[in-house]
């Protein structure tokens, strides 16, 4: 198995959320690391994928949100200072993928599957071979304790249930 590395300044780690029932809220975590083991990635059924988000450097362009979401009401991140991943199955559909695995937020361990397309894969100017993924996942936040919300005048919440979770990639091999 080769170790591959994620190019963070060509990689992504967001997530999407519904405001009071209107719109939607998306951030990102800025600091996270991956480990990527795969004999080839044009076929990840024999990969192991490992992702591990630093909580404190979530980022939804909004200074007291941020806060709020790191404080006990949500990821409480002075207690638990990290979301983890741990690919478990990998199974082929053509290009694309479903990649189920053990998804930690706080101190909940659940299952998650992300459905993962293969952008495909090209030479950069340094003659590195590098490979693109999208993987999105749908969660419900309560399931892992984020249970925080306030009901509106009008009717209905302040934040959704349904978190989407949107992972972008590039790889290539590690020097």
């Amino acid at each position: 198995m080769a170790k591959w590395t994620v190019d963070q300044a060509h990689s992504s780690v967001g997530f999407e959320v519904k405001h009071m029932m209107v719109s939607k809220v998306r951030g990102q975590f800025t600091s996270y690391t991956a480990d990527v083991e795969a004999a080839d990635l044009t076929d990840l059924t024999t990969a192991s994928i490992s992702f591990k988000f630093d909580v404190a450097s979530i980022n939804t362009s909004s200074a007291d949100r941020d806060g709020h979401l790191k404080s006990a009401d949500f990821f409480d991140a002075e207690q638990y200072p990290a979301i983890t991943f741990q690919s478990t199955s990998i199974t082929r559909d053509g290009d694309d993928y479903e990649v189920t695995g053990d998804l930690t937020i706080k101190d909940v361990t659940k299952p998650v599957t992300f459905a993962v397309e293969f952008g495909g894969k090209g030479t950069n100017p340094w003659g590195v071979e590098v490979y693109g993924f999208e993987a999105e996942a749908k969660i419900n936040r309560e399931e892992f304790g984020l249970t925080w919300n306030a009901a509106l005048e009008t009717g209905g919440v302040l934040v959704g249930k349904d978190v989407k979770i949107k992972v972008e990639l590039e790889v290539n091999p590690q020097a």
